[in-house]
């Protein structure tokens, strides 16, 4: 089996309706979640949800971990219950095969080589501004359209995904540096987006501006 083939498998796992309505949710979470919260926001039952999210996990799309809820340790403290999150990684099929990330991480190398940081910047906030995909006066409702996951952190906006997380690990001054440019041509004047990493997700983070 080719590494195409077990992509299919894995991203086939995902046919399922009600399996992709509790990857969405685990996916979208800020924290690892259990599985009778998974249960209660997909409106099924936990034993249902229990097999769907187990057979996510076997697919390598969510990760496992166990910890008791209840903060107690010692006996009678209970068992620690199984929590979900979103597994790490990416996985992309392209019918016909296509190579997008190569040439993104070509340009990404010239880019910074040539020192044009300034000029890709530039170029990110009039993109931004000029191609908000959604409401303007929506800033959370673009960004979700965008693939950042957006959710809230007592008064701080934080992005649970950083769509151009390939990229940003092997350029994090130029790619890190656009992605604010692009997020601030996103974001209207009643916005301040920073850099602000998320861990494990975007280095961007937004606060409304006082005066709001």
């Amino acid at each position: 089996m080719t590494d195409e083939d077990s992509t299919f498998d894995m991203l086939a796992v995902l046919s399922d309706p009600v399996r992709r309505r509790l990857y969405r949710y685990v996916a979208a979470a800020p924290e690892e979640v259990g599985r009778d919260a998974v249960a209660e926001a997909a409106g099924v039952s936990r034993s249902l949800a229990a097999f769907h999210l187990d057979k996510l996990v076997e697919a390598g799309l969510l990760a496992v971990s166990f910890r008791r809820l209840s903060g107690r340790t010692g006996p009678g403290a209970g068992r620690p219950a199984k929590l979900y999150r979103r597994a790490e990684g990416e996985h992309a099929v392209s019918v016909p095969p296509r190579s997008y990330e190569a040439v993104g991480r070509l340009l990404a190398e010239v880019l910074e080589n040539a020192g044009l940081d300034r000029e890709l910047q530039a170029a990110a906030r009039a993109a931004g501004a000029a191609h908000p995909d959604g409401p303007a006066d929506d800033v959370e409702a673009v960004l979700r359209a965008r693939g950042y996951e957006p959710f809230w952190d007592g008064e701080t906006l934080r992005l649970r995904n950083c769509p151009y997380h390939a990229l940003a690990t092997e350029f994090p001054a130029l790619i890190c540096g656009m992605n604010l440019a692009l997020i601030e041509g996103l974001a209207h004047e009643r916005w301040s987006p920073a850099l602000d990493p998320c861990p494990g997700g975007c280095c961007v983070a937004l606060s409304k501006n006082k005066s709001d």
